[in-house]
């Protein structure tokens, strides 16, 4: 066995500790990428998609190189390592790499655009130094999981206030998964898990449902 000594890049995925913990990112594979397609020197955005894009299948625009799109959209789901912030963007363009068209490409400069902005983001996993106790001298062991999704919903919302019921829904289902997998790696929470939603629609209609199931029972 060799001692290669701290782990600082891997498989495009950089590594760097610091006084506040570690620092995980993809910089220079960012670099490259912008590199690749040229666009090293264009103008940054500071969002990844545009707010309101509406991409759409067909239309009128020219199509463009399947394969240069499809690349590009191999490169950024590799990026979302550690950058799960443009996660929904890649998951909007990716649907459209059977016939893509000039206005997807636009979306995906977009966000070669911001890319090219934010290079240095990644993702921190800080360290505390002050966790254990002066009286038996034991650590106390923290965890954090992250979990993110962003996915077409599977049926046709009729308003907002639904749309955003059925992300309540999904959302409720995965919280209720990692409730399991605590269970099974023995972890006791003790707190109970919170499920944020500022729509007040959604929230009245969730109540609701609750209420009427409560009645039924």
């Amino acid at each position: 066995m060799t001692d290669l000594g701290e782990l600082s890049y891997f498989l495009g995925i950089e590594f760097k500790r610091t006084k506040q913990g570690i620092f995980m990112h993809q910089s220079k594979y960012t670099t490259n990428i912008l590199d690749k397609f040229q666009m090293m020197n264009c103008i940054t955005v500071v969002t990844p998609i545009e707010a309101g894009v509406g991409l759409c299948q067909g239309g009128t625009y020219q199509e463009v190189e399947k394969t240069k799109y499809r690349q590009m959209i191999g490169s950024f789901r590799y990026v979302c390592n550690s950058r799960p912030g443009i996660a929904y963007g890649v998951g909007l363009v990716s649907i459209f790499m059977e016939s893509p068209k000039q206005s997807h490409l636009c979306a995906v400069k977009r966000l070669l655009r911001y890319l090219r902005g934010t290079i240095g983001y990644g993702i921190m996993y800080p360290t505390n130094s002050n966790c254990s106790d002066k009286s038996d001298r034991k650590s106390t062991t923290g965890n954090v999981h992250v979990s993110w999704c962003s996915k077409k919903q599977d049926v046709v919302a009729l308003s907002s206030c639904e749309a955003e019921y059925i992300t309540t829904n999904m959302s409720t289902c995965q919280v209720v998964w990692l409730d399991g997998l605590m269970k099974e790696l023995r972890m006791k929470i003790e707190e109970k898990m919170q499920l944020m939603m500022d729509n007040k629609s959604t929230i009245k209609l969730a109540m609701n449902s609750w209420l009427m199931e409560e009645g039924n029972t």
